[in-house]
């Protein structure tokens, strides 16, 4: 009798704790079936996080092939511009020449035409005199017309010897003491084409 009314105090007491219990157990119950409902629907669907996923990383590799395109347009567009460009440039640097060429030439022509009128006229000159003026007006012209295109004569006699504008044949003993390291001679004049040298001139140093 003592035991019974313990039992049924007991159960008394474990009712409440087993009814909460239950409804625990019950609420998760229910959220797992959900969750699965739900994983079941996107399965169907065809938007499980898996694919999802595998979704996302193709969109990304699909993005990076459309800028790799895009970028191997542009530098084939721009390999193909410079490439022209350089054409170009080079097809007008050719004409540059040809056409410097072809003005210096018309303008030595009157020089050369000076030089046949002198020939004939030494064959039967009588006056010397008369024949070297006549050849230093030639000169004269034809200085004057390189002078014109920008060719300038090195004066090299006197001056201190300087690598870039001479060339040393000989070294002599200096005739003065002012004249040491400096050009005693000139064996051939030095030119420079608008300040660059294109010739040196080939001289003799006093020691």
């Amino acid at each position: 009798m003592v035991l019974g009314k313990t039992f049924d105090h007991l159960r008394e007491i474990l009712k409440p704790i087993m009814s909460k219990k239950k409804e625990e157990l019950s609420e998760e119950t229910l959220n797992s079936a959900d969750n699965a409902g739900q994983n079941d629907i996107a399965e169907k669907e065809g938007n499980s996080p898996v694919e999802q996923e595998a979704n996302g990383e193709l969109d990304e590799v699909a993005q990076l092939k459309a800028n790799l395109a895009e970028l191997n347009d542009k530098y084939l567009r721009l390999y193909s511009e410079f490439d022209n460009f350089k054409r170009r440039t080079s097809r007008e640097r050719v004409e540059l020449l040809q056409s410097a060429s072809r003005d210096i030439i018309l303008a030595l022509l009157p020089v050369l035409d000076d030089f046949e009128r002198a020939e004939k006229s030494i064959e039967n000159a009588k006056n010397l005199e008369a024949v070297r003026e006549g050849v230093e007006l030639v000169h004269h012209k034809l200085k004057n017309i390189l002078a014109q295109n920008g060719l300038q004569a090195l004066d090299s006699v006197g001056k201190e010897f300087d690598v870039d504008f001479h060339e040393a044949i000989t070294k002599i003993p200096a005739p003065s003491e002012e004249m040491k390291g400096k050009v005693v001679d000139e064996v051939e004049r030095g030119y420079q084409l608008r300040d660059k040298v294109i010739r040196f001139a080939k001289v003799v140093v006093g020691e």
